[in-house]
């Protein structure tokens, strides 16, 4: 009890001496809590700049860890039936409890158009391919296992062929001719930004698009089957899908299981040289900061040498005086460190920023509990070595001599 009751009154009458001569530290503190700010917000927004980094490699190789199933013909002169095709495969994902699959089919397709016939990439694909993805729209929203039961087929364009149109909104159901075996009307539901102005690209349902070209005409392009698997059970589904399908598949067939997802090659932390250099910086104004405080506080001390004598002279300890002179500085830079982290987290979650960071990253991450700590953390420490000499200094004194001042 007398241990806590001795730090309290230490803190509390360290802050009545930041208090005394807050003129001389404002400045200093100011940088530190610049510093602080600055720190906590690197790894704020390094988490943030993650987030989006990794959702731009899903959006083209897939969530952790998608697995890619090809069937061809080692040949090359057949192609696999898609019925048998679709049952094994289904079949695949029940008996392993795969929740997330798709069909992936990529072919070129003829749109008619206000402009005339263009030709486009098509892309066909099950519900849950969007998912897997993290495939966004710009307008609208991509088709879901509903539109699967719709007559006229529900596809996503992308904004090249959109202008095409002649940009009208998605609300008055905008229609495209597909060209297959038989012209199909389709409903535009979603609107995809275009690589380029004349890239133009459309995204359908795997089932619509074979009840709109039948499996024939296909010309040979042969579909992939994607599953979404945790990473730990990657390598022993790879195995297991390999051999379920080789024996399902007999008579020359080729089975091909592979994981594409960005996270099957990366190999350490692709920010990090961002994380450094920005680090430093911050890093350099803190010890700026820090410096300053240490001058603003042996000068402070050089001035309070007559109190100091006086303290010793009626019992203070040596040791008493070294704490209550560290304690100074070490509650000045917690005080500026608490400022800098507030700081940190009105500029990264307010309102502007919000809407700003929410058009490159779907899931935003929330503020990181770490990187306050860190904040904290760091400006203690700046407080405890800025206030060493100090105090070292205060100890130093002899009551004799410093009564004669």
């Amino acid at each position: 009890m007398r241990v806590v009751t001795g730090l309290i009154g230490a803190i509390v009458e360290a802050w009545s001496e930041v208090r005394v001569h807050r003129t001389r530290v404002l400045l200093s503190l100011i940088g530190v809590a610049v510093a602080v700010a600055a720190i906590t917000g690197v790894v704020a927004v390094g988490g943030v700049l993650e987030q989006s980094q990794t959702e731009s490699n899903e959006r083209y190789g897939g969530r952790p860890a998608l697995l890619s199933v090809n069937i061809a013909d080692s040949t090359g002169s057949r192609t696999p039936d898609a019925g048998t095709m679709d049952a094994a495969l289904t079949r695949l994902a029940d008996r392993y409890n795969v929740r997330y699959h798709s069909r992936v089919l990529q072919d070129q397709l003829s749109l008619t158009t206000p402009q005339g016939v263009v030709q486009s990439n098509m892309m066909a694909v099950d519900p849950d391919y969007a998912t897997m993805h993290r495939l966004r729209t710009i307008s609208g929203r991509m088709p879901d296992a509903a539109d699967e039961t719709h007559l006229a087929p529900a596809v996503v364009i992308d904004s090249a062929t959109w202008k095409l149109l002649g940009s009208p909104p998605l609300a008055t159901h905008p229609t495209v001719t597909l060209q297959g075996e038989q012209p199909v009307t389709a409903v535009v539901i979603g609107i995809q930004k275009s690589d380029c102005d004349q890239c133009y690209s459309i995204t359908m349902l795997y089932d619509q698009f074979l009840r709109l070209n039948a499996p024939s005409q296909s010309q040979g392009v042969i579909p992939t089957w994607e599953a979404w698997v945790p990473p730990v059970h990657s390598q022993a589904l790879s195995a297991r899908f390999t051999t379920d399908l080789t024996t399902e598949f007999t008579g020359g067939w080729s089975i091909q299981v592979s994981r594409n997802d960005y996270a099957a090659n990366q190999y350490g932390d692709p920010l990090l040289p961002v994380k450094i250099g920005v680090g430093s910086i911050a890093g350099l104004v803190l010890l700026l900061g820090a410096l300053g405080l240490l001058n603003i506080s042996l000068v402070t001390v050089r001035y309070r040498i007559r109190e100091i004598g006086i303290r010793r002279s009626f019992g203070a300890t040596a040791g008493r005086v070294f704490f209550s002179v560290m304690m100074e500085s070490v509650v000045a830079t917690v005080v500026a460190g608490i400022v800098g982290v507030a700081l940190a987290i009105i500029l990264l979650k307010n309102p502007i920023t919000d809407g700003l960071v929410g058009q490159a990253v779907q899931d935003v991450p929330p503020f990181p509990v770490s990187a306050a700590i860190l904040g904290l953390v760091v400006s203690t420490a700046v407080g405890a070595l800025a206030g060493l000499l100090p105090a070292l200094v205060a100890v130093r004194v002899k009551p004799i001599d410093a009564i004669r001042y």
